[in-house]
């Protein structure tokens, strides 16, 4: 059983995405067959919860959307991080209470992260609000 988060309007994505979690990670997946990586789970979660379609890159994701302070992150959000050496490498889906969600990497599955931990804190590159409607 999951633990409980702040219900939004991005409920549904926050609902697609802690679906997601124990998935295996796999480099270029983007279902929930074949494994996720970081951004493939992104782009799945925003294609299932919204019909939006997002660009499969985490770099190219981080031109999507408006950017926002990390002060103003609401469920739903797409956080930034760099992790190969260079921005925007890593891609997660924020849920609320301080957690986001991701594909963290080969050997791993999908899971929660707290924005606050010491290693995310020190790679945090930016945030980014994909604006969804109800006809989306």
């Amino acid at each position: 059983m999951h633990p409980a988060y702040p219900v939004t309007g991005k409920s549904e994505g926050v609902l697609q995405t802690l679906l997601a979690l124990g998935i295996d990670y796999r480099r270029g997946g983007s279902s929930v067959a074949t494994g996720f990586d970081c951004s493939g789970l992104v782009a799945h979660v925003y294609q299932n919860a919204f019909n939006v379609k997002l660009p499969r890159l985490a770099k190219q994701q981080a031109s999507s959307g408006r950017v926002i302070e990390l002060a103003q992150i609401e469920a739903g959000d797409l956080l930034f991080y760099d992790t190969q050496g260079e921005p925007n490498s890593h891609v997660g889906i924020y849920i609320g209470d301080g957690r986001f969600v991701h594909a963290p990497r080969s050997g791993a599955k999908v899971r929660v992260e707290r924005i606050e931990s010491g290693y995310w804190r020190s790679r945090f590159n930016g945030a980014r609000r994909i604006e969804v409607t109800a006809s989306s």
